[in-house]
């Protein structure tokens, strides 16, 4: 039940803390109100929280080193509150392990949609899924892990990943050799529709390729489809059940 879920709002606004507060309530969560990061450690030790909606911009430690703090010692979704039109605070925030983002200033409305997409996202993993998750998925001269989450060449060199990173080469990896447009591949990374002026996921793209391609200007592995979006143009193979 929804009721059971906790989530931890941090943001240095006491006004929209309390709205938050009020707001999240009023639709079935348990929340709790916190203005900077040491007071969130001590929340996030003292309690268990579901989520963290986490401003970008606080006294002392930011946003950005506090989720990537975070996403070092636990898996906690985590939705990065930004300010409109800083991208590339938006696409850090995404490589450094959060869930999603949203511009500020917001309507409490889309938070709430999106906190309900992360939280399903997060805690029901389609059955069709779940055997992948404990395979390693090998594709042209690489092996990913989806339990350490790092890829793996072939001559055994290992490349760790970023959160982001690791999620957009997932859905590639569950759906080759098929066009992904932006929309989709927003929505399948982040639960979420694109916004025109958003190029979190071409800018994604671009670190895969020059982690996995031999020349990042003439992919052979993510290949662009113009006009139509993206393809992972090579076979995957799912090894044997990690343990």
């Amino acid at each position: 039940m929804e009721k059971s879920r906790h989530i931890l709002v941090v943001d240095d606004d006491l006004e929209i803390r309390n709205l938050l507060q009020a707001y999240l309530e009023q639709n079935g969560y348990r929340v709790t109100t916190v203005g900077e990061g040491k007071t969130m450690n001590r929340v996030l030790e003292e309690q268990r929280i579901d989520l963290v909606v986490l401003d970008l911009m606080l006294p002392g430690a930011d946003g950005l080193e506090l989720c990537r703090n975070l996403r070092v010692k636990s898996k906690i979704p985590i939705i990065m509150l930004t300010a409109r039109g800083d991208e590339m605070d938006r696409i850090l925030g995404l490589e450094m392990g959060a869930d999603d983002y949203l511009p500020k200033p917001f309507n409490p409305r889309e938070l709430l949609a999106r906190i309900k997409v992360v939280l399903r996202r997060t805690t029901a993993l389609p059955f069709e899924q779940q055997e992948s998750t404990t395979r390693t998925l090998r594709f042209a001269d690489w092996s990913l892990n989806p339990i350490a989450r790092h890829l793996e060449s072939g001559a055994g060199l290992v490349v760790p990943l970023s959160g982001a990173e690791y999620r957009l080469l997932k859905v590639f990896l569950d759906h080759p050799n098929r066009v992904l447009n932006r929309d989709q591949l927003l929505d399948l990374t982040q639960g979420r529709e694109a916004d025109p002026f958003d190029r979190s996921i071409d800018v994604l793209i671009s670190r895969l390729r020059r982690r996995l391609e031999d020349d990042p200007k003439d992919p052979a592995i993510i290949k662009t489809v113009r006009g139509e979006g993206y393809i992972f143009a090579v076979q995957v193979k799912a090894g044997n059940p990690l343990t």
